[in-house]
């Protein structure tokens, strides 16, 4: 039996989902603007979170934490109130004198700090749980064997780097560098704003 067409699919699944629009994305961008160092350990902290969903999802843990209600609100709030630190640090970071953010700062900080900061992002969204336990459960056959389910956790993990770390590239480029220059704080201001959007709703769901 062939499995290249449910691979296949989730590859596509999990690419559209790099691509929409969540925190994943706001906090790659925002660390891309920083400095290409800084995007590609933000953008490989986002990847290796999802290869511990996809991880979770094949022993069927994923499942298990979205629909245990303590355990999935616990990292909602936690994950929210992560979002909202980091939105809230960019907007009053925007209120010192000559407007210098955390996120203009990030430059001198470490690939690691960089890394571990994607990371708590990635791991802190609930919703990761859901998503990558309903991808194994719809698109692979039940009893797949094993190396199905070995290649989709290396699906998932070589989309999410190919994808962040293409945007991080994007974001640190000279073009994007000199146009984030001239509009540095309303584009900061702006990512403030959708980091703390994010969290709220995070926090609200239910």
């Amino acid at each position: 039996m062939t499995y290249l067409p449910q691979l296949a699919a989730v590859a596509g699944v999990m690419f559209l989902a790099c691509v929409s629009p969540g925190p994943d994305l706001v906090a790659v961008t925002s660390h891309g603007l920083a400095g290409r160092r800084s995007g590609l350990g933000a953008a490989a902290g986002i990847s290796s979170s999802h290869l511990v969903w996809a991880t979770l999802a094949v022993f069927g843990l994923g499942i298990v934490v979205s629909e245990m209600a303590w355990l999935y609100g616990a990292i909602r709030l936690i994950g929210a109130a992560y979002l909202l630190y980091l939105g809230g640090k960019i907007l009053l970071g925007l209120r010192k004198d000559g407007g210098a953010s955390p996120v203009s700062r990030a430059p001198a900080r470490s690939l690691a700090h960089s890394y571990r900061k994607g990371l708590l992002v990635g791991l802190t969204n609930p919703k990761a749980a859901a998503f990558f336990g309903s991808l194994f459960v719809t698109l692979l056959p039940a009893h797949a064997p094993t190396w199905v389910h070995c290649t989709t956790v290396l699906i998932v993990g070589g989309v999410s780097a190919c994808w962040f770390c293409a945007i991080a590239v994007l974001f640190s480029t000279g073009r994007v560098q000199q146009g984030y220059a001239r509009l540095r704080r309303p584009i900061e201001a702006l990512m403030g704003v959708a980091l703390v959007s994010l969290g709220a709703k995070l926090a609200l769901d239910r």
